[in-house]
């Protein structure tokens, strides 16, 4: 069952949590997050699952930042999300989509 903005806004304090909570990104039948002003960038363009891979961390500029191509960026929401009896989905936004930008590569339920 998805719920409704209305619903969201309902149970919000109760089994729905998210800090800041901002009224102008509730929508219909979700919430908009938004983008931390902070990125994780591994170190080097190639990856290998079987030693430790190095990143850094960077902070986004109020006027912007170029991505790299062959760079894997890791972000998070500004927003901490917490839910108790319900299995939130993230996805993202279809004008980031066609960005050809991905929210998650992997799973989109939260647990």
């Amino acid at each position: 069952m998805i719920l409704s903005g209305k619903e969201i806004e309902r149970r919000l304090g109760k089994n729905i949590f998210i800090d800041p909570f901002d009224p102008r990104k509730l929508n219909p039948n979700s919430y908009n997050l938004s983008l931390a002003n902070e990125l994780l960038v591994y170190d080097e363009p190639k990856l290998d699952m079987k030693k430790k891979n190095t990143a850094h961390r960077i902070v986004i500029p109020d006027d912007g930042l170029w991505l790299e191509p062959q760079r894997l960026y890791l972000g998070r929401t500004a927003e901490y999300t917490r839910t108790e009896g319900l299995v939130p989905m993230l996805e993202g936004r279809s004008s980031v989509g066609r960005l050809g930008l991905f929210i998650h590569v992997t799973a989109g339920f939260g647990d």
